[in-house]
């Protein structure tokens, strides 16, 4: 780790006029400082900031300083929320990790993190390894011939499936972003991880309402059960009335070069009978345009077969 100055600024207006890089529970930045991916001059704490607070009264709104443990636990958190927070990393990290920097996360890729690789992520033009490397945790979806890391947040999705915002500050003035946008694909330009412009501060996330997203889950497909990021993960809401799919909501994980909502999914499921058949059909759609690369073909039908576990697991008991 390089040298820093670190300050820790005790208002918004005094973070947005200082230039650095933006510290909450470090548990993404900490780490790369130590490899030397990152290497800020100038550290900001910004955990003195009143960026905290949950209000569940229209909708959900949440600090972006929230704690994700508190996030997971809190009653009004709608269940695909909670679960994707409880299954996004050990409890000692959820105590720590903040709601906004979860959504900054970088790439777990290993050649990412690697300074002695060549990345475009981190080295525009360096080259991608991984495209002819050790490629089986990279995504299928969204990727380019520059980049195929994926995304790692696991809240992120289930956010992207709710159409959640967020709201971004800087010196200038305040805007919201839906998070579907925030999000870029690699493109040629795979450095550009999102519309997250110079000086700007993630403040809080809004959720809208939706109150048959009651009936919602996240689930996460991995190597092993305890602190593992995902192979891939589907978050899934539906609306039922009659034992038919009044509407839903897909995304998914693990797969894709960002958050990925399955929108074909999402119409084939509207008008459906909660019924298996119905399931397989809709998900059957779930991976056009995949990529697969020389080591994770099997992301193809697994990103289907999760879609399908996790609409049979939110409708157990229920499908007739």
């Amino acid at each position: 780790m390089r040298p820093f100055e670190l300050t820790a600024p005790v208002t918004v207006e005094a973070a947005l006029a200082s230039p650095g890089t933006f510290l909450a529970g470090g548990t993404t930045l900490v780490d790369l400082m130590k490899l030397n991916v990152l290497t800020p001059r100038h550290v900001l704490d910004i955990n003195e900031l009143p960026l905290r607070g949950i209000d569940t009264s229209d909708g959900l709104r949440i600090g972006a300083l929230e704690r994700m443990s508190d996030i997971a636990a809190h009653p009004g958190v709608y269940p695909m929320i909670s679960r994707a927070l409880l299954l996004s990393a050990s409890q000692q990290l959820r105590n720590m990790a903040s709601i906004g920097g979860n959504l900054l996360q970088r790439t777990r890729c290993t050649y990412f993190r690697d300074v002695a690789m060549p990345c475009n992520k981190r080295q525009p033009g360096s080259g991608c390894p991984a495209i002819s490397g050790a490629n089986r945790m990279q995504a299928v979806l969204g990727a380019s011939d520059s980049c195929v890391a994926t995304h790692a947040s696991d809240v992120a999705v289930a956010l992207v499936a709710l159409g959640a915002e967020i709201r971004l500050a800087s010196a200038t003035g305040s805007r919201t972003v839906e998070l579907a946008d925030f999000y870029r694909p690699p493109g040629d330009t795979p450095e550009v991880e999102n519309d997250l412009r110079a000086g700007e501060l993630i403040t809080e996330v809004l959720v809208p309402r939706l109150d048959w997203a009651s009936r919602s889950t996240y689930v996460k497909v991995r190597d092993r059960q305890s602190y593992e990021f995902a192979l891939c993960s589907a978050a899934v809401a539906l609306d039922i009335q009659d034992s038919r799919i009044v509407d839903a909501r897909v995304a998914i994980g693990g797969v894709a070069t960002v958050p990925w909502r399955l929108t074909s999914v999402e119409a084939a499921l509207r008008g459906a009978p909660a019924t298996l058949a119905s399931f397989e059909d809709a998900a059957a759609v779930a991976a056009e345009g995949a990529r697969p690369l020389s080591d994770n073909g099997f992301k193809v039908s697994l990103l289907k077969r999760t879609v399908v576990r996790a609409l049979l697991e939110l409708t157990e008991g229920s499908r007739s």
